[in-house]
């Protein structure tokens, strides 16, 4: 695939869907952010050192602007908001741009 460890943008809800099932059985954690979020522009590239780290979990960033009706299927209010899913299925969400609590919480379900 030559993009491990890169962090997918997702393009619509089709698209997420898709990535939730390659994932297969593997952690999914999804990063709902704005581009006009202060605390999501400090977070991000903490982010993106973790999903170069932890190649065993999947990581998605979805723009709640663009994607409006994810963030609303996924009951999103503020960013950042990390969820955290298997098989389809939301073990955990928080929000704030926490990376101690990002790092703890992937550390619990991987």
């Amino acid at each position: 695939m030559g993009n491990e460890g890169e962090i997918v943008h997702i393009q619509n809800s089709d698209d997420l869907k898709t990535k939730l099932q390659e994932a297969g059985s593997k952690l999914v954690v999804i990063d709902f952010f704005a581009v006009w979020c202060g605390p999501c522009k400090i977070i991000g590239p903490k982010v993106e050192e973790l999903s170069k780290e932890l190649q065993d979990v999947v990581f998605l960033k979805v723009d709640v602007d663009e994607c409006e009706d994810i963030a609303t299927e996924y009951d999103i209010s503020s960013m950042p908001t990390f969820v955290f899913i298997r098989e389809s299925k939301v073990l955990e969400t928080f929000s704030g741009a926490n990376y101690n609590r990002l790092k703890e919480t992937i550390e619990k379900h991987k």
